[in-house]
Formats: structure tokens, sequence, C-alpha cells
């Protein structure tokens, strides 16, 4: 009977040992960080080539002493911008995404866009309506367990309907610039 019994005790120290492998491997998750270069994201299509950006290379600036000072979470010299990149390949002025002043050119629009007031704070006020909205309506348990985006479902309700609305539009008498045609599928 002491065989028998150590023969169990063994047997269910393999079982145990089993599940808290599968337990560890299955808490493994690559879908953030540095993990997910390598394994890929969810969707299982391969590794994220545009998640690596190679950086400029390192020079050694005329006058040391004109570096500024290092701040945490600000930009470095090689970083590279890739908006500013498209801005520039464009024909536009880089150096204007960084600048808050108002030009010639634009006055005009936030004239009109300004006319009935602006909030300064309402990036903050739709950041934490929006949090909340997606709490109450978030994705349910099942579609959170295997990473269904729900994004497009959660906002339906709020999204405009471009035909439709070009249709009541038109409908009213307000004339509307042309509508691409309706895809066949």
């Amino acid at each position: 009977m002491g065989d028998d019994m150590m023969a169990m005790k063994k047997s269910g120290l393999k079982w145990v040992g089993m599940l808290a492998l599968v337990t560890a491997v299955a808490g493994c998750d690559t879908s953030k960080g540095i993990g997910r270069f390598f394994a890929g994201p969810a969707t299982g299509a391969g590794p994220d080539e545009f998640g690596i950006v190679p950086n400029k290379p390192l020079t050694l600036p005329d006058d040391l002493a004109a570096l500024p000072e290092p701040t945490p979470g600000a930009r470095n010299r090689t970083d590279l911008l890739p908006e500013h990149d498209a801005v520039a390949a464009l024909g536009g002025q880089p150096a204007r995404l960084d600048s808050t002043t108002i030009y010639s050119g634009e006055g005009a629009l936030l004239a009109a866009a300004t006319r009935n007031g602006a909030a300064p704070e309402i990036r903050e006020v739709l950041a934490r309506e929006d949090a909340q909205y997606r709490e109450e309506n978030g994705p349910l348990f099942l579609q959170r367990l295997f990473k269904v985006d729900t994004y497009l479902q959660d906002y339906e309700d709020q999204t405009l309907k471009a035909r439709s609305a070009n249709d009541l539009m038109r409908r009213s008498n307000v004339k509307t610039p042309s509508v691409s045609p309706q895809s066949e599928r």
C-alpha cells in the first residue's frame, strides 16, 4: 500500500506541475511590449513591422555646450518625426506642426470654427465622457477574452451615415457635393 500511495502522490504532483505550467504559459500575454515584435499581433499575421522605427544616425554637434538639458519624455535629436517628414514631402512646412502661432491663412478658418464659442478644456471633457461611455458600453466578457474589437459596434449609434444625411439634405433643397457611387456588396 505504501508504493501505491507514493505513485499517487507522484501522479498528483505531475498534474499540479502541468497545471502550473499551463497557467504560466497562458499568462504570457505578448500583445503589448517587446513580445509583440516576436509573436505578432493577436491575429497571428506576424510581427508588427511598423512598430520598429530606426533612429537617425548619431552625430556630434559642433558645440557641446549648446546641447539642451535632457528632459524625460522630450524628443531626442535622433528621433524620426514621420508626421514632419510627410508634411515636408507634400510641400508643407513641418515647423508649423510644433508651433502654436496662428498664421494669416488660418484666421478665417478659426473664426468660422469658433463663431459659437470654444471651450478650452474640450479635449479633457471629451476624454472623460468617452472613458465613461466605453466603460458603460464596452465589450462583453467573451469579447474581452477573445480580444474582439468592438469599437465600431460601440459607436455605431453616434456614427454619421453620410449617404442618408446627404439624401436628407438634398430633399431639403440644400445643395451638396456629389457622393461616391454606392458599392455593390
